[in-house]
């Protein structure tokens, strides 16, 4: 949720209204379509307990550290973050991303609207 405050230069009103307007946010941020949101309020105290308790630094080293198992920074050195390599990556995560929520999203309106034809194409092993 901050990543997409952050991204869109908004409010903490602002990007909850997102939440509540915008599909794609939803999408993101793993909802349902019908999810009511939060009150803005939800960010400031979640922001207040993350530098109370010194957990910024510790959120940083564990996306650092996720992104140096993923090939994505290497040790020592400066990075960009604009490098082409970074980017593509990025991008090819995303769009991964995207095609495995359609995939579930698609599979659970199935699953509400023809459980006996989904059963017979779909295992739970």
């Amino acid at each position: 949720m901050s990543v997409l405050q952050y991204a869109e230069g908004l409010t903490d009103r602002q990007a909850a209204d997102q939440v509540r307007a915008r599909m794609d946010w939803k999408f993101l941020l793993g909802l349902e379509l019908d999810d009511p949101g939060f009150d803005p309020s939800v960010l400031s105290l979640f922001r207040s307990r993350l530098v109370k308790y010194g957990l910024e630094q510790r959120t940083l080293e564990l996306v650092l550290k996720r992104l140096r198992e993923m090939g994505l920074l290497k040790a020592g050195g400066r990075q960009r973050n604009d490098s082409t390599h970074v980017l593509a990556a990025v991008r090819t995560l995303n769009r991964m991303e995207f095609v495995g929520e359609t995939l579930r999203s698609t599979l659970k309106a199935l699953a509400v609207a023809a459980p006996g034809w989904l059963s017979g194409l779909v295992s739970a092993e």
